[in-house]
């Protein structure tokens, strides 16, 4: 084991250390064996990659099972049945008799969408209440978000808040979480992959530029990362830039006047190609991407998909699903 590691493991709090009463998360790294009586803080830092919880005053309850889907949702009727419809269908396809929900963690998008459709979505706090009344006992939370940024943070708030009041919670990661660490998976190396699988052919004048939206937490630096796996694998001139956080478009545009781009093709790494990917990204308006790259003299093509309509990114969500369920199965 290295040293930074052999540092972590002294420093968190989980496996079998713990005292009987305290479940532990499926973490990635172990407990010293020196560390005893961790405090409530230690083991909360403990908490990485898939979480589990048990609660032993219900441990005689009877299983009965249910996935929330937890998605930040889309006003845009059209591609949410192609992203976020599709890839629950796909998630219930493989649980065929357990009960999976769809919750939307934008109270916004939730008003909006009951106001002009009728269609009332639940919060995962009003999926999960519900699910308490009609006698479920064990929960697993599936994530739709791409990256552990603000969005995930809500989930993470609504898995602590809940996961007492069932027999069992579980809450899977986002798409893209571990990245490579020593003994764990590269996610952001196969959404790449799956991710490649809409790329256009490039010629040496050819450049793709893939928008995503940027948070303000620290996870902004996945950004950089996932640049830094795409230069790895060998892609040229792809280039990832955000909406609302750093490396924006203007981060960017030296890179193609200095490798003499002529072409570019747009394309969002959203669940959903909604509001970003219709105007910031390829709108009309003098000031959307496509509108600044075109003054700038550049052909701009845009592909107004959400990556939930990519199959091999579906499939990676479905993954990520069955790492909760498995977690609730143990």
């Amino acid at each position: 084991m290295k040293n930074w590691q052999k540092m972590l493991a002294a420093a968190i709090a989980c496996g079998a250390a713990f005292s009987a009463s305290y479940v532990p998360a499926e973490a990635a790294y172990q407990l010293n064996e020196e560390v005893k009586a961790p405090t409530k803080a230690l083991k909360q830092a403990s908490e990485i990659g898939v979480l589990k919880n048990e609660n032993p005053a219900m441990a005689n309850k009877a299983n009965k099972d249910a996935i929330v889907v937890m998605t930040f949702g889309t006003t845009f009727k059209d591609t949410r049945a192609k992203t976020i419809d599709a890839t629950v269908k796909a998630i219930q396809a493989k649980h065929p008799n357990t009960k999976v929900v769809t919750a939307y963690t934008s109270h916004i998008i939730i008003n909006r969408v009951k106001k002009n459709e009728g269609i009332t979505f639940p919060t995962p706090e009003e999926a999960l209440e519900q699910l308490k009344k009609e006698g479920y006992t064990r929960v697993a939370l599936a994530s739709l978000d791409v990256i552990p940024g603000m969005e995930y943070n809500y989930d993470i708030g609504v898995y602590h808040n809940y996961k007492d009041q069932f027999k069992k919670m579980t809450l899977g990661t986002s798409l893209m979480y571990w990245q490579g660490q020593e003994e764990q998976a590269d996610d952001v190396a196969e959404t790449i992959k799956a991710l490649s699988t809409q790329f256009p052919k490039q010629g040496k004048e050819d450049a793709i530029l893939i928008m995503a939206h940027g948070t303000p937490q620290v996870s902004n630096a996945y950004y950089s990362v996932i640049q830094a796996k795409l230069d790895e694998a060998g892609y040229k001139n792809v280039y990832v830039y955000t909406v609302e956080g750093w490396p924006n478009l203007e981060t960017v545009m030296p890179k193609l006047k200095k490798n003499g781009i002529k072409n570019i093709t747009l394309m969002p790494m959203m669940m959903v190609a909604g509001d970003h990917a219709n105007n910031d990204m390829a709108g009309k308006e003098e000031d959307s991407h496509k509108s600044v790259l075109e003054k700038a003299g550049y052909k701009v093509n845009a592909y107004i998909h959400g990556i939930g309509e990519n199959k091999a990114i579906r499939d990676l969500y479905v993954k990520r699903a069955e790492d909760a369920w498995n977690a609730l199965e143990k």
